[in-house]
């Protein structure tokens, strides 16, 4: 899923992978043969519209992300026909240095301040032993 949408970001329609070569995820889609190596063809992944959360925004639309959402988020921006960015923090235009601009803002096209920024953090518990 994050080849082809990146592939629908940079505007590829289709490539190949030798991931699931033989497998139930290869059924009915071509196969082809580079140098004795089969692989299959995938199609890109476009949106109709892409919502994303970044941490950090100018008003021009050039995001900053933390930590994970840097994996999945620049890619989605690039995919979608629509994108808009749910950002934690608006700042102001010239804000950021230029090395870090994670999506620049010729992708986004709505920029939404989040007002609810809870990170929810699962806690893990466990029953206490018996005793014999």
């Amino acid at each position: 899923m994050a080849e082809r949408s990146r592939a629908g970001g940079a505007g590829i329609p289709a490539f190949c992978t030798r991931t699931g070569v033989g497998t139930v995820v290869a059924e009915g889609k071509p196969v082809e043969v580079f140098e004795g190596e089969e692989y299959v063809r995938e199609t890109w992944l476009r949106a109709d519209l892409s919502i994303i959360k970044a941490w950090r925004a100018d008003p021009e639309g050039n995001l900053m992300f933390r930590k994970t959402a840097r994996n999945f988020n620049p890619n989605m921006a690039t995919a979608g026909k629509v994108t808009v960015a749910e950002v934690e923090e608006i700042v102001p235009a010239g804000s950021f240095d230029p090395d870090c601009v994670h999506t620049p803002g010729i992708y986004i096209d709505r920029i939404v301040r989040s007002t609810i920024n809870e990170k929810r953090i699962e806690k893990r518990t466990v029953r206490e032993r018996e005793t014999a």
